[in-house]
């Protein structure tokens, strides 16, 4: 049985992080994204359909050529967490002050 993917498990990994920046470049087919690593065209192609299956990119077929494009979009579901991650971080930070200056007054 296959889980669904999300955008965390796309981006967790490096090349499929790369393919994300080198679409950021523009639509591009699997030959040509391939030229970009040291891995086999098969690979790539694994890494595309888990891409698509999260959604980040797209696939458009033109003649007998698959295109794929970067769904932009579709990050904004990161960028969503990492703001609410960072607002958290900094309320822990400001609460480790408080208690670090209450410490402070009471050691005077």
């Amino acid at each position: 049985m296959e889980t669904r993917r999300d955008v965390f498990q796309a981006i967790a990994d490096p090349t499929r992080r790369a393919i994300i920046l080198l679409l950021t470049l523009g639509v591009m087919t699997p030959n040509a994204i391939a030229a970009h690593f040291n891995s086999s065209r098969q690979a790539i192609s694994k890494h595309l359909q888990i891409l698509t299956a999260c959604e980040i990119v797209q696939q458009e077929q033109r003649g007998r050529e698959m295109y794929y494009h970067l769904n932009a979009d579709k990050m904004k579901e990161v960028e969503k967490w990492l703001e609410n991650f960072r607002q958290l971080l900094s309320k822990r930070f400001d609460q480790l002050d408080h208690v670090l200056e209450q410490l402070k007054k009471n050691k005077k």
